[in-house]
């Protein structure tokens, strides 16, 4: 697919529809969500962790979705047409960094929140966490599955286009204990928000990889009815017939090079060159 780019109309438009969304949501939610803060400021400011730890944790959610989702997209090659490669494969980069980040600063959170203390060796220790051990250790699995894929990206030079593709399906590894961690332990889980949220992560993602599958196995099989040089396709397909070419002849003169005629001697037959 060949790279078209938006007009500067469509690309006003994309713009002016994503401030929008983001207007419309942060205007419904904003000033609720500011008095509540506010509210648990003033009558249990020893939640502000725990609170702030669940923001960050479905930040680090949003931005791992959003880096696979974006795999997806490149792999598909469905961002071709209104975006260069290399702009779209660092932001699917990025995107897997941000991601690791705020999941960092989640579990440095974790350390602060008073609801359920967790020890330095807790929170880096997969399946020992005084909460949920084996969903919390789900999820240290999967932030150290997001690391080793994200420094796969600068030493991709050094191992391979081979190896770094096969670390690279490790993304999807990411996301499904990602959503398994979110759901099986996170304490808003059953919110409906909350919900709706994992379940349009999931289908988005499911459906970008059913995609993917179908048009790989489509592109092979193309690619495997296609003829061979030698062959023809349709019935009666075999070792196509008719003239072969004539051999090259190095014995006749060739453009560019002068060949000296034999010599004949007094009887006629060919004598030897000189």
């Amino acid at each position: 697919m060949r790279y078209r780019g938006l007009s500067p109309l469509q690309l006003l438009t994309v713009w002016v529809v994503f401030m929008l969304v983001v207007g419309a949501v942060l205007g419904a939610t904003g000033p609720r969500a500011v008095a509540a803060l506010a509210d648990l400021a003033q009558v249990a400011p020893s939640r502000l962790p725990w609170v702030a730890t669940r923001v960050t944790a479905f930040l680090s959610y949003l931005a791992i979705t959003g880096s696979v989702v974006y795999g997806l997209l490149l792999s598909t090659k469905m961002l071709d047409a209104i975006a260069h490669r290399p702009v779209s494969f660092a932001l699917h980069q990025d995107l897997a960094a941000i991601g690791l980040g705020l999941a960092g600063i989640h579990v440095v959170l974790l350390g602060l929140d008073a609801t359920v203390p967790f020890s330095f060796a807790e929170m880096l220790v997969p399946f020992v966490a005084p909460y949920q051990p084996f969903w919390v250790g789900v999820g240290q699995l999967t932030f150290y599955v997001v690391g080793i894929v994200i420094a796969s990206f600068y030493v991709r030079r050094r191992i391979g286009q081979r190896t770094w593709r096969l670390l690279h399906y490790l993304t999807f590894l990411s996301f499904v204990g990602a959503t398994a961690h979110g759901v099986m332990s996170g304490s808003d889980s059953g919110a409906a928000w909350a919900w709706w949220s994992y379940v349009g992560a999931t289908t988005l993602v499911v459906f970008l990889t059913g995609y993917r599958i179908v048009t790989a196995v489509t592109t092979s099989r193309e690619r495997a009815s296609r003829p061979m040089y030698g062959q023809r396709s349709g019935p009666g397909a075999g070792p196509l017939s008719g003239p072969r070419p004539a051999p090259l002849d190095l014995r006749a003169p060739h453009r560019g090079l002068t060949v000296a005629p034999e010599r004949v001697d007094r009887s006629g037959a060919p004598g030897s060159m000189p």
